[in-house]
This record gives C-alpha cells, structure tokens and sequence, in this order.
C-alpha cells in the first residue's frame, strides 16, 4: 500500500513538473455578474483588471491548478450611483475588503471534451467558502498576432451572495448572482520576455523622442538668433 501510494505522489510530481505556467492576461481576462431585480430584470456588473496565474499541462489537465486575485474597486454596472452603492459598506465594502480571491483545489472531468469543474476557495468581503466552477478550455495554442503561447478559459459558476454576508434587499433582489468569467493567459516566461522587450523598446523610443526634441530646440534657437540678427 506504501508503494502504491509512493508511487501515485511521484507521478503526480512529474505531472507537476511539466506543466505550463501562465499569466492571466489583464486586458483579456473579465467577469459579469447578472441578477434579478423584482422579476422584472436581470443587471449586470462587470470586474475587470483581474491578476492571476494557472499552471496547465494539456496531457494531465486534472493536475491543473489557478490562483486568482479580483480587484472590486473598478466594479463598473454601467450606472455611477450603483457602483458607489456596489462598493459601499452595504454592499462589498471595497475600502475594507479591496479584492476578492479564488485558489483551486480540485479539477476534474466535465460533462464533455474540454470541460471541467473547478473547486476551490473563494474568499469574498472577508468571508471563505467553497466554489465550483464549470469551465470550459477554449483554446491552447500560440497566439498569432504576439506569437506567444496562450490558453482560453470560460467558467461559470451561481453564488448565494447572502452566504458571503452581501444579503441586503433579499429577496426582491436575487440571493442568487451569475457569475461569467472568460479569460486569455500567456505564459508566463514568454510573456515576461515580451514585457522586457516592450520595455527596452519604449526606452529606446524615449530617447530618440528626447533627442528630436532637443534637435527641434537647438533649430528653434538658432532661427530665433538669426531673426534677431536681421532686425539689427
């Protein structure tokens, strides 16, 4: 039985070991939250600038593992009185509790092809409970307008907001939220590079700026001296 079990937490390691790190992408990664108003309607809100990393090996995706931070502060409805309300004390409380969290602790097979469910931790206004996501892997591969290589997620997932004590106007407002999520990651080395280079690139860009604009102001200089030479 010790072998056995030996055994399984060595191909696990190795497993580990070849996976794929990336970089959830800011500009590409979102959610939207939907509810219920009165019965009459369904708003939704959007989180956005969502900072993340999973770790991905397309040959044991059920090794898989993502760890998510979510800022609330830019949660954005469309409508400025409900997001000051969304971000108030009554609601998220945002200036006490800034983000919320998700770390995974479990993958496994979904319904069908590249489909998974998710189970993790979500922590949100200070309060922890257990999640699960239906995911679905939308693409792996390199993409072609930066060359590097990327994966795309959808998840999906219903929250009893009142369980992370967000209950206010239960139940004309719906306890329950929709929450969608589609993200876009890079990994993670390569997109480092590319940020190093971008980098490099923008210095590079700033000093010719700089040098042009002296050139510019040297030629200003010069014309405004020989004006003044010729009025002499």
């Amino acid at each position: 039985m010790f072998r056995i079990a030996l055994t399984a937490a060595l191909l696990f390691a190795s497993a580990s070991l070849h996976a794929t790190t990336y970089i959830l992408e800011t500009h590409h990664t979102q959610g939207v939250l939907r509810w219920n108003h009165l019965g009459f309607s369904n708003p939704t809100a959007q989180f956005s600038r969502v900072e993340g990393t999973l770790e991905f090996d397309a040959t044991h995706p059920l090794a898989a593992a993502v760890s998510v931070t979510i800022p609330l502060a830019n949660l954005n409805s469309g409508l400025s009185d409900l997001d000051d309300d969304l971000r108030s004390a009554s609601f998220f409380d945002t200036a006490k509790f800034p983000v919320a969290t998700f770390k995974s602790t479990k993958v496994e097979k979904g319904a069908g092809p590249n489909q998974f469910k998710v189970s993790g931790e979500l922590n949100v206004h200070g309060v922890t409970r257990p999640v699960a996501l239906d995911v679905v892997l939308n693409k792996i591969g390199v993409n072609p307008r930066n060359s590097l290589p990327s994966i795309g997620f959808e998840a999906t997932t219903t929250l009893k907001r009142s369980e992370f004590g967000l209950g206010n106007y239960v139940p004309q407002v719906s306890d329950e939220v929709q929450v969608h999520i589609t993200t876009q990651a890079d990994e993670a080395k390569s997109y480092a590079q590319r940020l190093r280079a971008d980098a490099t690139s923008a210095q590079a860009d700033a000093k010719r700026a700089a040098e042009d604009a002296a050139a510019a102001e040297a030629v200003a200089a010069k014309v405004g001296e020989a004006a003044k030479d010729s009025q002499r």
